[in-house]
């Protein structure tokens, strides 16, 4: 039986991506294919610009995720005060200036300025696990380097966004299991919940159940580009353990 690598999620807030619009910073349900490519290449201490590393890294994942607990939404409300003329440090490593516009206002200390509006959301009080394993396997890195950058990250770990600290460790074990969906309806709760039910998402082909939805999902990242794209199918379906 193939075996899998688990990895816990949970953190007072949780950002599961989705896609933005303007200033808009969306979430979706579930981690993105994405996501948990980028939180393991940190783990690892690769560097962002090495793109084939992530694109390879992100084509062997095979991953299926149990929400335990949903929590709820809430949405961070941001705002910034930039100063006309303005210069920044960017992700490419070189200052950026901010050119004149009429919609910069005269401030009290005479200088000319606006204020950056911008919506985050997030998850509050979620518990996630993920069950995961690579193909090839024996391929490097294998689920042990894996689990060692885990439990030793060359950088700290973040869940989504930066803020979002996790409150433990994230490796969480092993399991073995013909397919994901096996090895999401066995492995035990990681929440003391007396009468759970999970949400459960893994690849298509990775097992099916009763009632089950078939989706096709955009949750890739091209590294090379830096932007996301392509579709994937997967199967989604509530499931109560020990229930009927």
């Amino acid at each position: 039986m193939p075996r899998h690598l688990l990895v816990r999620l949970e953190a007072p807030l949780i950002a599961f991506g989705g896609e933005t619009i303007d200033n808009f910073g969306v979430i979706r349900d579930f981690p993105a294919l994405s996501m948990l490519t980028g939180l393991l290449a940190n783990a690892l201490g690769w560097r962002r610009e090495e793109d084939q590393r992530h694109n390879q890294l992100q084509q062997r994942l095979v991953m299926g995720t149990r929400i335990e607990c949903m929590g709820h939404r809430l949405t961070d409300y941001q705002t910034a005060l930039l100063y006309e003329k303005d210069q920044g440090w960017t992700t490419h490593g070189v200052p950026e200036g901010r050119a004149s516009s009429p919609s910069y206002s005269m401030q009290p200390n005479g200088r000319k300025a606006l204020t950056w509006q911008r919506y985050r959301d997030y998850h509050a009080d979620t518990a996630v696990l993920i069950a995961l394993r690579l193909e090839p396997a024996e391929e490097s890195p294998t689920l042990d380097d894996l689990a060692k950058a885990l439990d030793r990250p060359a950088r700290p770990l973040f869940i989504g966004r930066k803020p979002c600290l996790p409150t433990g460790r994230l490796f969480a074990g092993w399991a073995d299991g013909n397919n994901l969906l096996q090895v999401l309806q066995a492995v035990p709760a990681i929440t003391s919940d007396e009468k759970p039910t999970w949400l459960l998402q893994w690849t298509d082909g990775e097992g099916e159940m009763s009632g089950d939805r078939l989706l096709d999902l955009c949750d890739e990242r091209n590294w090379t580009s830096g932007v996301h794209g392509g579709w994937r199918p997967v199967r989604q379906a509530a499931f109560t353990p020990g229930g009927d």
